[in-house]
């Protein structure tokens, strides 16, 4: 995935993003921030798109969202701004490959539906597992790829035009799970049909 290309077809996404893959991903959405408002502390958001999921954090967290599309920023400044949302304490533009900040700098990380349109994933744990604290909770909820049915072979038809449509659609679940600070605890298949999955990591010590 080319992070121009990535920057390109999110601002194409962005006017209509929320009533179309946006309202697909939603049940993802509301269980992973329902789990880290019950958790507390410093949430780091990443890929926060148009600011879904920031009206329902719990006033125990704050959140600081990052994305590297301009145009979907903007929409989530607009909704922080329009609902008061107090506890967002900032939205930056950032590549997630190269996090500008110091490590253990957050309790808990999330990234919904991002980790298969991001260049270079496996680089992009890396960076989550050095800003977690020992201890803190990353979750993670995207699709995966599946191994046999008419999903799958449409996930292989569609993979060579994953800069086009902005997501990998053939993404493989391993590229999640590679990196060693991080351990896994739980993971859910999702409504609607199992399309999505949530994953839950600890960072070890």
């Amino acid at each position: 995935m080319d992070l121009r290309a990535v920057e390109k077809s999110y601002a194409r996404w962005a006017p209509v993003y929320d009533r179309t893959f946006g309202a697909l991903t939603n049940v993802g959405r509301r269980r992973a921030t329902a789990m880290l408002s019950e958790l507390g502390g410093a949430v780091l958001e990443l890929g926060v798109g148009t600011g879904l999921a920031l009206r329902h954090y719990g006033p125990r967290v704050t959140v600081t969202g990052i994305d590297y599309s301009e145009e979907m920023l903007a929409k989530a400044r607009a909704k922080v701004a329009a609902e008061r949302l107090a506890n967002v304490a900032a939205l930056c533009r950032m590549d997630a490959r190269d996090l500008s900040f110091p490590d253990d700098s957050f309790d808990h990380v999330a990234a919904m539906h991002v980790m298969s349109v991001v260049p270079e994933p496996e680089r992009v744990m890396a960076e989550i597992a050095r800003v977690v604290r020992p201890g803190g909770t990353v979750i993670i909820v995207n699709h995966f790829r599946g191994n046999r049915g008419v999903l799958a072979l449409a996930e292989r038809i569609a993979s060579p035009f994953a800069n086009l449509l902005g997501w990998h659609s053939d993404f493989d679940r391993e590229r999640v799970l590679s990196e060693p600070r991080l351990r896994l605890v739980a993971e859910q298949r999702l409504p609607p049909l199992g399309l999505m999955t949530l994953i839950r990591l600890v960072r070890e010590s």
